[in-house]
């Protein structure tokens, strides 16, 4: 036996310590036996991912107060975070960092023992008086050239069961894997908890990375994104993986598009958070793989991926019966669901958007609510907050895509960037090449903030390849990889650029939100050469013949001609404004950008001067046509 097996077995049940024994790596055993020995865990219970194990841990989320039983449907269940704890935190995210050695300023970071002995202080006796939940995680599909372990010890029922949801089971994996098999940790607490089993201390919250050990520090917090290691924490670790092993970890969906003939083609997709991505992948008769991140490797030298979950943690603000068809019926149907930040009234769930009235009073993230309640700051508190979600396994949704634990990925034949640009980029375009695609669209992707992280909303900022909140690396030897990347394919994805968020000049978009589908329908005709383009100063634009036919057959209304031209005319001064933006940034604080990106970026800077020399400011596509 060894000594971290021997330190643990007094917390243990005679099941639990055979779990934990069947697993032969001791990496294990320690990681457990010295995160108890901090936190000091009352007991600690070894999820094997048995259906006992799985209803034990809902029955504890349910027992404890951490979910609710107050909605009608079957299996749905609702978690309220602190009123202050509804989203990412920049801010208590940091990366530790060894002295000597400095990421982009661009990315928060602290001093790796000042911030091992700032979050271990937190973490220090957090799990007094209760059990330290671990379970295990198999990030894509089990015994895969993609699959990456991950365990995780955490205090929150809800966490656990939330995980259950999102990823695929890992135990077998890890009794079945090689005793030194490299896996990535995850440790979290909610710290104190209120009355109504929230953070008490979510203002003193920390989530820190340690690269250098794989782990990330969790405490004061409960909010999934911030303690649901495994999303975009973990993320975080595996792309710096990634970045040494020559492969692309994305925050990316990837979605099955149907075309002529009966065939599917797969896209993957990135867009920051509220810009599109979960609603993309769910459009109504394509297929979802994946709606938030993508593990993408050379296959053959064939672009190949796979979803690193088996779930969604998605926003349902403005989820309704019009625009997401797919996802509605589903939260509307029996079937394990949590709702977290949503409004409670008489057993039914009411969020943002949904498409029918909400009542003036019920529970909700504050407690009691009544209309025109506020916070302690004087501002209004909502019926359901902006960024209230809801968890629910990939399989319960009917366009599920078959091909989702296919052990080899499927084949990437379209990668497209899209964010908030109200004022420059077309809805949809083509890129020239791979470099032009990643530079252009990825690299250059500028949106505004949202409600899915803490702090000001519409700010515009560059948020490269909607990676920039979780990178772990410098974030040109990041943009360096991806073009690498893409040349070392011999079938390279067609990289497209998308914006959703077009704007006139009185405020108003120039799409609906159903618009997507057709460019989406554009993007897989154009892959296997079934489309015109034009050739404009940012990429190849649709021609007005092909969205026509396509507006007609997807969504069954007219496409006029004023509306492609107002849609697709290239604003040059905006654009202009948008590379100037970009550079100043890789030049203010990116020391390692690649020249391709300065030289990619002049050329389209001198494409775009050429065209307005020619045809003005504001140039309608039809200019180049000719």
């Amino acid at each position: 036996m060894n000594n971290y097996l021997e330190a643990l077995k007094w917390k243990l049940t005679k099941p639990n310590y055979r779990k934990l024994r069947d697993i032969e790596n001791p990496k294990v055993h320690e990681f457990i036996a010295k995160s108890s020995d901090l936190c000091q865990s009352k007991n600690v219970f070894i999820c094997s991912d048995d259906p006992k194990d799985i209803a034990y841990i809902r029955q504890q989320a349910i027992i404890s107060g951490e979910e609710k039983e107050s909605l009608k449907i079957k299996g749905h269940t609702v978690h309220f975070d602190g009123i202050n704890d509804q989203g990412r935190d920049r801010k208590a995210t940091k990366y530790l960092v060894p002295r000597g050695i400095s990421f982009s300023t661009a990315l928060n970071q602290i001093d790796r023992q000042k911030g091992l002995s700032e979050v271990k202080g937190l973490l220090m006796d957090s799990m007094k008086d209760r059990t330290m939940i671990v379970r295990f995680i198999s990030l894509g599909p089990p015994n895969s050239v993609f699959t990456i372990h991950g365990l995780q010890c955490t205090d929150s029922w809800y966490v656990a069961h939330a995980e259950d949801i999102l990823y695929r089971p890992g135990y077998q994996v890890f009794c079945q894997a090689e005793p030194n098999t490299q896996f990535l940790r995850v440790l979290h607490s909610s710290g104190k908890l209120n009355k109504s089993m929230t953070s008490l201390e979510d203002d003193n919250k920390a989530i820190y990375i340690d690269y250098m050990d794989s782990t990330i520090y969790s405490v004061n917090t409960q909010y999934a994104g911030n303690s649901v290691g495994f999303k975009k924490l973990a993320f975080r670790l595996a792309i710096r993986k990634a970045n040494y092993e020559g492969w692309l970890a994305e925050h990316m969906m990837i979605m099955g598009v149907h075309g002529p003939g009966g065939r599917k083609t797969y896209f993957s997709g990135a867009f920051p958070s509220a810009c599109g991505k979960t609603s993309t992948a769910m459009l109504p008769g394509e297929t979802i793989l994946g709606d938030d991140i993508a593990y993408i490797r050379d296959v053959g030298s064939v672009a190949r991926a796979v979803n690193v979950e088996s779930g969604i943690f998605g926003i349902i603000k403005d989820v309704n019966p019009k625009d997401d068809v797919s996802i509605f019926n589903v939260l509307n149907n029996p079937g394990e669901i949590i709702f977290s930040n949503i409004l409670v009234k008489n057993k039914k769930p009411y969020w943002l958007g949904m498409g029918t009235e909400i009542p003036e009073n019920g529970t909700n993230f504050s407690g009691e609510w009544h209309k025109g309640k506020q916070d302690k700051d004087g501002k209004e508190i909502p019926p359901a907050h902006k960024n209230a979600r809801y968890a629910v396994a990939l399989e319960a949704l009917d366009n599920c895509d078959p091909e989702i634990d296919n052990p080899m990925g499927v084949e990437v034949s379209g990668i497209m960037y899209g964010g908030r640009d109200a004022k420059a980029y077309v809805p949809v375009q083509q890129s020239f090449d791979w470099s032009h695609g990643i530079i252009s669209y990825g690299a250059s992707l500028e949106t505004e903030t949202t409600f899915a992280t803490i702090g000001k909303e519409g700010v515009p900022e560059i948020n490269i390849m909607s990676i920039q909140d979780f990178i772990s690396i410098p974030l040109g030897e990041n943009i360096s990889n991806n073009i690498e990347f893409g040349k070392r394919l011999k079938k390279v994805p067609i990289v497209f650029g998308v914006n959703y968020f077009l704007k006139n000049k009185e405020g108003q978009y120039l799409n609906s939100r159903q618009d997507k589908h057709v460019w989406i329908k554009w993007m897989e005709l154009r892959v296997h050469g079934e489309a015109g383009a034009i050739r404009s100063p940012t990429g190849f634009l649709p021609k007005y013949e092909d969205l026509r036919k396509l507006f007609d057959r997807v969504l069954h209304k007219e496409y006029t001609k004023e509306q492609y031209i107002k849609q697709f005319t290239i604003r040059v001064p905006e654009n202009l404004a948008k590379i100037q933006r970009v550079q100043r940034f890789y030049q203010e604080k990116v020391s390692d950008t690649p020249s391709e990106l300065f030289e990619v970026l002049d050329q389209q800077c001198k494409r775009l001067i050429k065209a307005k020399e020619k045809f003005g400011n504001y140039i309608s596509p039809e200019k180049f046509e000719w």
